[in-house]
């Protein structure tokens, strides 16, 4: 008996589906092109639990918690690359990496106001060699100057100093990312800065922390090399009444200064969704980041997957031609699952989500919304859920060579056998 061919299979379901999108007026091959040229930043810290390799035994600070302790956590800066590795190798595209300032590569300490460009260079050398861009990250957390709370805001002039020292030379090894690899960091400044309680005195630590963005961004950047980037909060663990960066503070910064603002899809009340903030910010600041999660309890950043929610921020990038504008990058860290697997998982999922984004006809969604046909716009909307982006996306993986469908799940099931099961 003749056994069927996989791949007509998979060429069969493509053209059907093709012509179920031809219909509409949208060109998947179109669709297809532009998925391929978009790239996710992938997060350094889902690999090790945002542990990072400075020599210290510190616990994890700043109100982050990663829970769970499944076997095979990266050790090592080599360890790291490799699972970063093996999850490239099953992620169609060609994607970047989002590298925190305490993942440097030093054999000897060095404290955080002193980092360079040097402890940074076999990075620059491993990224290079992958065709990966970086984007970076100061480091505001896990740190003895941190243990109050306050880092950039903090009221003391020593410490608030050595912060805006640390975030000065975080730009500085940005810029030398930008331009070693001919494609611009995004370095994005997150403080865990707040009280856990009522304050009596809201304003003091806002304008500290004004000032000490000023000094921080006193010195341009080629932005060809380096993005600055501020990210907001509603609230932490310790920061639970107050928090010193919310939004309101930081778009009010990112518009007089013009930087990105930078959006995490946790950040923010349980009800509310980034996806309504996209095309208001983009009206006052050049460009944004985005950091794609999922807040199963508000920020609790778990795994990405492909919910309303995301599919609400990708559609909003996709239908008034934003995706030139905005950088997307993942930010959730799970010890309970194959790292390697979160990772696959996640970024898997933002591009299926960028594809259906791809595949709508929005000018025809459009066109009935100034018609004032209502009717046909919800009808239409409600009818693209059902159409087989599925085969599409197949194609996809399977032009770029990677696993089609669940397939990666055996190369995760081998590697972890191999590799990460020897670390325990």
């Amino acid at each position: 008996m003749t056994q069927p061919n996989p791949d007509q299979h998979l060429e069969q379901s493509y053209r059907l589906a093709q012509a179920r999108y031809a219909a509409l007026g949208v060109d998947t091959e179109q669709a297809l092109a532009l998925l391929k040229s978009i790239s996710i930043s992938l997060h350094c810290w889902q690999g090790d639990d945002v542990g990072g390799f400075e020599h210290s035994n510190r616990a994890l600070g700043g109100g982050l918690v990663a829970t769970g302790n499944y076997r095979g956590k990266a050790r090592t800066v080599a360890e790291l690359r490799q699972d970063l590795d093996e999850a490239y190798r099953l992620i169609p595209g060609q994607h970047r990496l989002n590298l925190h300032a305490m993942y440097l590569d030093s054999d000897t300490p060095v404290p955080r106001n002193e980092i360079q460009p040097k402890h940074f260079e076999s990075w620059a050398e491993w990224a290079s060699t992958h065709q990966h861009g970086i984007d970076f990250n100061p480091s505001c957390f896990s740190h003895p100057f941190a243990d109050s709370g306050f880092t950039l805001s903090h009221h003391d002039h020593g410490i608030r100093n050595f912060w805006i020292e640390h975030c000065i030379a975080s730009r500085e090894v940005g810029a030398y990312f930008g331009q070693t690899l001919g494609t611009p960091a995004v370095t994005n400044i997150w403080i865990p800065d707040g009280y856990k309680d009522t304050p009596a005195d809201r304003l003091s630590p806002r304008q500290r922390l004004r000032d000490a963005l000023d000094k921080v961004f006193e010195q341009d950047l080629n932005p060809l090399h380096n993005l600055d980037a501020v990210e907001c909060k509603l609230f932490g663990i310790g920061s639970e009444s107050y928090v010193v960066g919310s939004h309101e503070f930081y778009l009010g910064y990112a518009t007089t200064r013009q930087k990105l603002i930078c959006l995490d899809a946790g950040h923010f009340h349980p009800t509310e969704t980034i996806a309504d903030k996209i095309s208001s910010a983009l009206l006052y600041v050049p460009e944004l980041l985005l950091h794609v999660s999922r807040g199963v309890r508000w920020d609790s950043d778990h795994v990405v997957t492909l919910t309303d929610e995301l599919q609400a921020i990708m559609h909003e990038l996709v239908r008034h031609d934003f995706l030139s504008r905005v950088h997307i990058g993942l930010d959730f860290f799970d010890a309970s699952i194959n790292r390697v697997a979160a990772w696959v998982i996640g970024t898997r999922n933002a591009l299926r989500a960028l594809l259906v984004a791809l595949l709508e006809p929005s000018a025809l969604l459009k066109q009935y919304e100034r018609e004032g046909n209502f009717t046909a716009r919800l009808a239409l909307q409600e009818e693209l859920k059902g159409l087989p982006f599925g085969a599409v996306w197949d194609r996809h993986c399977q032009q770029e060579g990677v696993p089609v469908g669940f397939g990666y799940m055996d190369e995760i099931v081998n590697y972890e056998t191999r590799v990460l099961a020897q670390r325990a």
